[in-house]
């Protein structure tokens, strides 16, 4: 059952001493320090999300070109800034924001309404599945368009795994998006992720019964593997290469003029290749 979703305060703690987590070039990453710097970041996803991949706008946010909901107030979110690229407010300089993430742990949303992830997947199932550990949902991953490159996303991971091993995450899930709303259309790769990475029966979890899409519209025999991994967004390919599952079904966004899917990676699962490059203690790009 999904949870009802309550008006969204901060609790989500704004440091504005909050260290820098890396850096990589002129890029860093850390957490928003100041309310400016999550609407910052939300103006960012409003470029992205409805400018750029025309998602639906209702007139208020297109009045405030901001991607916004009660959940930001809940979150923290990781940013990545470019120095080299300083918009000037008042004469003073300030580095622009390049990418974000929102993270959501569960000691707040299990005070707060709830997950984001729950109106379209059986989130609550999973959590109350594992009663012994914490889990972190991940969502409105963003980056700027120039930027969309290794040294970004390995950044924003890196931060990423910085705040896991700091909450002491045991499992970090969240909606992953296909550009479209037509299901045959995506049919190659809807149907590898169902045959191929489907979550075991200890992590499976299920689309709403209401909102729910079948995955499963090919054979695995008629899937070529280059042309599904082909369409399919670099996101959900990092996440596959980490060692995530899938839920069971997919989700039409309307809104977001998306299909989801529902990513599941229990840390004890990530693949050593990349804790040992990010560095057990995130030092990487400490």
């Amino acid at each position: 059952m999904v949870r009802p979703r309550l008006p969204g305060r901060r609790i989500a703690t704004l440091d504005r001493t909050t260290p820098t987590i890396g850096q990589l070039g002129t890029l860093e990453v850390r957490l928003a320090r100041t309310t400016g710097e999550v609407r910052r970041a939300q103006q960012l996803r409003y470029k992205v999300f409805y400018e750029e991949m025309a998602a639906q706008a209702d007139p208020f946010t297109m009045a405030t070109r901001r991607d916004r909901d009660h959940f930001d107030g809940l979150c923290d979110h990781l940013l990545v800034f470019d120095h080299n690229v300083a918009a000037r407010r008042f004469r003073r300089p300030r580095p622009q924001i390049v990418a974000t993430y929102r993270l959501l742990r569960q000691e707040i949303a299990d005070h707060n309404g709830g997950y984001y992830a729950s109106s379209e997947f059986e989130v609550d199932a999973l959590v109350a599945r594992h009663p012994t550990l914490n889990f972190l949902e991940l969502g409105r991953s963003c980056v700027l368009k120039p930027y969309r490159d290794k040294r970004t996303v390995e950044l924003l991971w890196h931060g990423a795994w910085s705040y896991v091993l700091r909450h002491n995450i045991d499992v970090m899930f969240g909606c992953a998006s296909l550009a479209g709303t037509d299901p045959d259309a995506l049919a190659v790769a809807l149907s590898y992720l169902h045959h191929q990475h489907l979550a075991p029966p200890e992590w499976r979890v299920r689309a709403l019964s209401s909102r729910y899409v079948e995955m499963n519209r090919l054979p695995a025999s008629e899937i070529d593997v280059k042309t599904a991994l082909r369409a399919l967004p670099p996101l959900i390919k990092g996440y596959l290469r980490l060692g995530a599952y899938i839920a069971e079904g997919a989700v039409i966004d309307r809104q977001f003029r998306t299909t989801d899917v529902l990513i599941i990676l229990p840390v004890s699962g990530i693949s050593h290749r990349y804790i040992n490059y990010y560095g057990a203690n995130a030092t990487r790009h400490a």
